[in-house]
């Protein structure tokens, strides 16, 4: 119990001006911006599921109808896979749940290692390195390898960006997912920046994602590359979205044959591979240095060892098994082609389904609409995405069957039409 000493000189403190923090004052902005959020437990990790409202501190109470999830990133399936419990499990008993230290101490073990190999074989690569999130990868690589000036594309994921940031390097926007203004803003800075003064020359990054999260759309590696190779910068491409879903285990990156102009592949461990983690693969020397200089590397435990043997499991399935990767871009053409005849617009050309409403209220009244028909596909709003282009994200399963596609179809054409949107 504190003293009455205490107690006062905390009063005195508070006479001299509150420089503490407002968390319910923030909230409340939050509120009157439409952009508050909860949490939302579901029950299991599947195709469908209960799901409880935000208890807050409580315990979650799962007391109503399953409900299908067209909004998770599981896209295999794989975290609900047998073979890949049973990995997890059995990595669980033979090496630990947790990996107890820093990889550079004592949290190297086998499971990390394997996982590692696999990885880098898949992304044709000289070696891999796994981080506790694919956010810690980007951050810990971009830092690590402290460009002067990056070149990112305008639509790259929140991790990139903060990368970005942590690094201190200087960030130039490009129009997302085109090569001819890349190729302007380095030509640009070659003729304007430090270079063309006489001064040493600078390091360059060109940053982007393979598959982007919320438009669902490719980037044009290949010319990409070109521009990249023209200015001697480097590559790096985040394949969060895309690793396990192309022939091999690999992403974009593999598909378009292009692993050798690729000087940094990142992706992540959580998505197609059900587990969870980040990775980076490229050269020896490159993983060498991001070991010793990463710092969401060398100050963060290990990924847990459980997690590892999963993701290697599950990369395995998605390597020598075609089904899963054929199940999931059948029930990705039976969705889109679908909702097309329904009359919305859908973007994209990948596993993920952007229903453009345009209007932020319209898009959320879908959420909820779509919701009382047991369907769980979130609404996306600015400033997530642009002003006019709110939408819901849709993203089938390999595991969804006909039926539960045409059950969330017929959703959509009814509150569609509830809403006179189609």
């Amino acid at each position: 119990m504190a003293s009455d000493a205490s107690l006062d000189e905390r009063e005195e403190r508070r006479g001299t001006g509150d420089r503490g923090f407002d968390p319910a004052g923030r909230l409340a902005e939050r509120d009157q911006r439409g952009l508050r959020r909860e949490l939302t437990p579901i029950a299991a990790v599947r195709g469908r599921s209960p799901i409880a409202d935000d208890p807050g501190a409580d315990e979650p109470v799962f007391d109503g109808p399953e409900q299908l999830l067209f909004a998770a990133n599981d896209y295999l399936g794989l975290a609900g896979d047998e073979r890949v419990q049973r990995a997890a499990a059995e990595t669980a008993r033979e090496v630990g749940t947790g990996a107890g230290a820093s990889r550079l101490v004592t949290g190297d073990t086998p499971a990390h290692r394997a996982l590692e190999r696999d990885l880098a074989d898949a992304k044709n690569a000289e070696r891999a390195l796994v981080f506790s999130s694919g956010y810690a990868t980007n951050v810990g690589v971009i830092s690590a390898l402290s460009p002067d000036v990056v070149f990112s594309d305008a639509l790259n994921h929140a991790s990139i960006v903060d990368g970005c940031r942590q690094a201190r390097a200087e960030t130039v926007v490009y129009d997302h997912c085109d090569p001819s203004d890349l190729r302007a803003k380095m030509a640009e800075r070659a003729a304007n920046g430090p270079a063309a003064t006489g001064d040493a020359g600078e390091s360059w990054l060109v940053l982007t994602d393979s598959v982007f999260s919320m438009d669902g759309d490719v980037a044009p590696l290949e010319p990409i590359c070109d521009v990249v190779e023209s200015f001697g910068a480097w590559l790096m491409v985040d394949e969060a979205h895309a690793t396990g879903l192309y022939g091999g285990g690999g992403g974009i990156v593999q598909r378009a044959g292009l692993s050798d102009r690729v000087h940094v592949q990142m992706g992540t461990l959580s998505k197609a591979l059900g587990s969870q983690g980040g990775y980076v693969a490229g050269s020896e020397a490159l993983i060498d240095h991001l070991l010793n200089a990463a710092r969401s590397f060398v100050f963060s435990t290990g990924l847990a060892p459980p997690a590892a043997g999963a993701a290697r499991e599950a990369l395995r399935i998605a390597r020598e098994d075609d089904a899963h990767r054929e199940r999931l871009w059948e029930n990705v053409a039976r969705l889109r082609d679908g909702l097309e005849d329904a009359g919305y617009e859908v973007w994209g050309e990948t596993q993920i389904c952007p229903v453009v409403v345009g209007d932020r209220d319209d898009a959320m009244a879908l959420d909820d609409r779509l919701r009382s028909h047991d369907i769980v596909a979130p609404g996306i709003r600015p400033p997530t995405v642009p002003e006019g282009t709110s939408r819901i994200r849709v993203a089938p399963m390999a595991t969804h069957t006909e039926d539960e596609i045409d059950r969330c179809l017929a959703a959509f054409r009814e509150a569609g039409r509830e809403l006179g949107l189609v």
